[in-house]
């Protein structure tokens, strides 16, 4: 299917979503533990309103977040919605990273069906440009961006053991003695999804007859929309591994969405030690994260919401949609 955005999203100049509107959609992030990702969903907080996104940032969290990251996230206008761990079957799978087996919980966001359609982003992910036409995307399917097979965290595959990659197909083809090709896969930090209560239900049915494998959710994701899965141009999630594998595919320029997935990108631990990592456009990148973490002009100003009727009306929304956590302050 040819890709082709329909342009023309509202962005109010306040960054912000009139209350009456929340149940339409959102961007929803995941967050677990008492470690540093709360960082990074702050700046990604931050992002979608430099970039002035119309819709709020829902943070679904487990219940080990402690009070203080909550309190964090709520004082940059985040919904917070708790949510229960979700487990696969116990098993003796070797993950590509220990911490994934806590990742299946993101299945938890397909319950939100307050929201008709939502952007999924990992805590590791900056927006660059507004991308909220991305939700005007028709429904049905479940949209994200194709992943890149040629890091080693994919050394278990037969597609790195060819050196076959679905981002350039050319390079290597697939040996026809191994059958048709293998079916799109995409990098699961971020979709374009709706929330549906019999999805989630499937899900979870799906979930107990899995057998895990060594990229988590990730796999179990693209094997459960497989058939309504539709690509989306690399800009809209760009790991970093397509800079020095792919590019001739990249225009930095054009970059929407940047995933810090790759192995010390992440730009509140970045040391530039770790492979690739001196490289001037991860150096950009980071810097470019750091230049929205830290301008407190793009911190959240309760104050914005302009009568104090809207924030009556707001804090009910949120209120009413899952366990909200105290009235944000201007910080």
């Amino acid at each position: 299917m040819a890709f082709n955005l329909v342009n023309g999203a509202t962005e109010p100049a306040t960054g912000l979503i009139k209350a009456g509107s929340l149940t339409s959609r959102a961007y929803v992030t995941f967050l677990a533990g008492n470690g540093d990702y709360v960082k990074g969903v702050v700046g990604l907080a931050k992002g979608l309103r430099k970039v002035k996104s119309a819709y709020p940032l829902v943070v679904a969290i487990l219940p080990d977040v402690p009070e203080e990251h909550r309190r964090i996230l709520v004082s940059q206008g985040c919904i917070v919605r708790e949510i229960e761990p979700v487990y696969p079957p116990e098993n003796q799978t070797q993950f590509a990273m220990a911490y994934y087996v806590i990742n299946y919980s993101k299945l938890r966001i397909w319950e939100f069906v307050e929201y008709s359609k939502m952007i999924y982003l990992d805590g590791d992910i900056q927006v660059f440009q507004n991308i909220d036409h991305l939700f005007d995307l028709p429904n049905g399917y479940f949209y994200a961006v194709m992943d890149c097979f040629c890091e080693k965290t994919w050394s278990h595959s037969k597609q790195y053991e060819i050196g076959y990659c679905q981002q350039c197909p050319k390079r290597v083809q697939w040996p026809a003695e191994l059958g048709s090709k293998p079916p799109l896969y995409f990098n699961a930090g971020m979709f374009v999804y709706e929330p549906s209560l019999s999805t989630y239900d499937d899900l979870l049915q799906a979930l107990k007859v899995s057998t895990p494998t060594s990229f988590a959710e990730q796999d179990f994701l693209n094997m459960f929309f497989r058939d309504i899965y539709k690509p989306i141009p690399w800009m809209y999630n760009l790991i970093g591994a397509m800079l020095w594998r792919h590019p001739e595919n990249i225009e930095l320029h054009e970059v929407k969405v940047v995933h810090y997935c790759a192995a010390g990108s992440k730009p509140w631990r970045y040391t530039g030690e770790e492979e690739n990592m001196d490289r001037e456009d991860i150096k950009m990148l980071v810097k470019m994260w750091w230049d929205i973490y830290d301008d407190e002009t793009l911190d959240y100003n309760f104050a914005a919401v302009q009568t104090q009727s809207d924030q009556a009306k707001l804090m009910a929304a949120l209120k009413k949609f899952g366990r909200f956590i105290t009235n944000p302050t201007a910080a």
